[in-house]
């Protein structure tokens, strides 16, 4: 599957790109008033291979709303005392309220990726957290939130020249670990864990978008975009009167 998807998509971060995506940031400012009226809660998952963009795109996707109504939570290693509860525990203590957005910077989906290639869970507890992932999903979507999820992908090649750049900058050489190198080596059992995690998670509800981030700039407007998209729809199916919200004029 993600040995399908095709890398070569570039843009030109030009004056009419810039203004492109003020454009998308101010309309995303305006559904997410809209959102806030009408109570209803998103759900933004962001997962990918290490250096894909991640945090990139989630900065490009907020730094236009308001912060009062949205949370941004990275996710690491459980602790031992998350370790001791069922794992999708300590996520639902960050999920958001009505009306406002949580993003995750890495996610439940652990479970069926690291936990699974690492083997830190058996094969029957990440066998079966497919479906548990999806009918936890399902218990928010049928509460009026709006979720999405997102893998950043890139190649083998461009994680490598992104690792050594970050390697060899002063200012960016924290951002690299040895668990990435060593994660790096697995990159076919990750690759294959990612595979049945998108398959068997990929859902009406809660689809997954897989995002092309070779090009940086051209991941985070497919994302802004995309978000946009789902908004409007989701709003527009709620009867929710988008022309109230934002107007934008930006000859």
């Amino acid at each position: 599957m993600l040995k399908d998807i095709d890398l070569s998509q570039r843009i030109v971060p030009d004056k009419k790109y810039k203004k492109a995506m003020k454009r998308l940031q101010i309309k995303l400012l305006g559904m997410q008033r809209a959102l806030v009226d009408h109570s209803i809660g998103c759900i933004f998952v962001f997962e990918g291979w290490d250096a894909a963009g991640k945090g990139g795109a989630i900065k490009r996707l907020t730094e236009g709303l308001d912060p009062r109504g949205y949370e941004v939570h990275p996710v690491s290693a459980p602790t031992a005392e998350e370790k001791a509860r069922h794992y999708l525990q300590r996520f639902m203590v960050n999920m958001p309220k009505y009306g406002e957005i949580g993003i995750f910077d890495r996610s439940w989906y652990g479970r069926v990726l690291v936990e699974r290639v690492e083997q830190f869970a058996k094969e029957k507890e990440w066998a079966m957290a497919y479906e548990e992932i999806n009918h936890f999903e399902q218990l928010y979507s049928s509460h009026s939130f709006i979720i999405m999820k997102f893998w950043l992908h890139i190649s083998k090649e461009e994680q490598l020249r992104r690792f050594e750049s970050r390697q060899n900058n002063p200012l960016k050489s924290w951002k690299i670990t040895d668990e990435d190198w060593r994660n790096r080596e697995k990159w076919d059992d990750y690759e294959r864990a990612a595979d049945d995690m998108i398959s068997k998670t990929d859902t009406l509800m809660a689809p997954w978008h897989v995002i092309e981030g070779e090009d940086k700039d051209f991941a985070r407007m497919k994302v802004l975009q995309l978000v946009a998209d789902r908004l409007e729809e989701e709003c527009i199916k709620r009867d929710i009167p988008l022309n109230q919200y934002y107007k934008i004029d930006m000859d």
